[in-house]
């Protein structure tokens, strides 16, 4: 039975959303500068500096990820003051985004890893191939390439590269660096309610999800959805123009 207090008391959860409202509508004024508002509303910039999503995203790279992909919370919301939870606009990642986020265990660092698993998916890693929800994921071995220092060692090597294609259709490479690695075979992993999964497309040298250490990852961490290369360096600071664009 549903006492009169509890239906005109707004849930915790109505009234974070409120707060979150108020910030935004309060912050209005100082937005509207069009340069504040595509820095810290519509798409911020990031620099990758590591090889755990190559070859999809190379040390040198410059992105833009776009905020309002997924809601504005406490990380993408700018001055978002700490006692902020939840998202305003809420959307979850789809399978094969490529996210900005902060993690549950870290929230002073930006990560960017790609989205394998949402609420209620199971994963697993078996001799090296995703299984999502107990069926391998499409995979198509590809002519092997140049790791770039991608696999822990000084200059190129070569490496395998799959193709993987996820049920939505999502389709990118993943590295190879290593037969059955030490994450190439997990236990499985549960995604729980208000989470995602992460992996790095350089699947043996990523620190992601199928370590205990980074964990799932709760959707109201998430800063944004990286759509697009716009400078990209190589290791003697020469342009790449050639991996500007969009990525997948």
């Amino acid at each position: 039975m549903t006492t009169l207090s509890e239906t005109i008391r707004p849930s915790r959860a109505q009234s974070r959303e409120w707060k979150a409202i108020l910030v935004l509508i309060l912050l209005v004024p100082v937005l509207w500068s069009p340069l504040i508002l595509f820095r810290f509303v519509l798409y911020q910039p990031f620099s990758i500096p590591s090889g755990s999503m190559a070859p999809t995203l190379m040390v040198g790279d410059y992105v833009f990820a776009a905020k309002y992909a997924y809601g504005y919370g406490r990380y993408s919301l700018p001055f978002a003051p700490p006692w902020i939870s939840g998202r305003v606009f809420a959307a979850e990642p789809e399978y094969g985004d490529i996210v900005v986020f902060r993690t549950a265990k870290d929230s002073s660092v930006d990560y960017v890893k790609r989205v394998v698993g949402l609420p209620g998916d199971r994963i697993q890693m078996r001799q090296g191939q995703l299984i999502l929800n107990d069926r391998p994921v499409t995979r198509a071995a590809l002519e092997y390439g140049l790791a770039d220092n991608a696999c822990g060692v000084d200059g190129g090597v070569k490496v395998k590269r799959w193709r993987e294609t996820l049920p939505n259709g999502a389709s990118y490479v993943t590295n190879d660096c290593v037969d059955n690695g030490f994450l190439d075979n997990t236990s499985v992993f549960t995604v729980p309610p208000g989470h995602f999964f992460v992996l790095g497309d350089n699947r043996d040298n990523s620190t992601d999800s199928r370590m205990s250490t980074f964990g799932f990852v709760p959707m109201d961490n998430l800063v944004g959805k990286v759509t697009r290369i716009f400078w990209s360096l190589d290791e003697d600071g020469e342009p790449h123009i050639e991996r500007l664009g969009k990525v997948r």
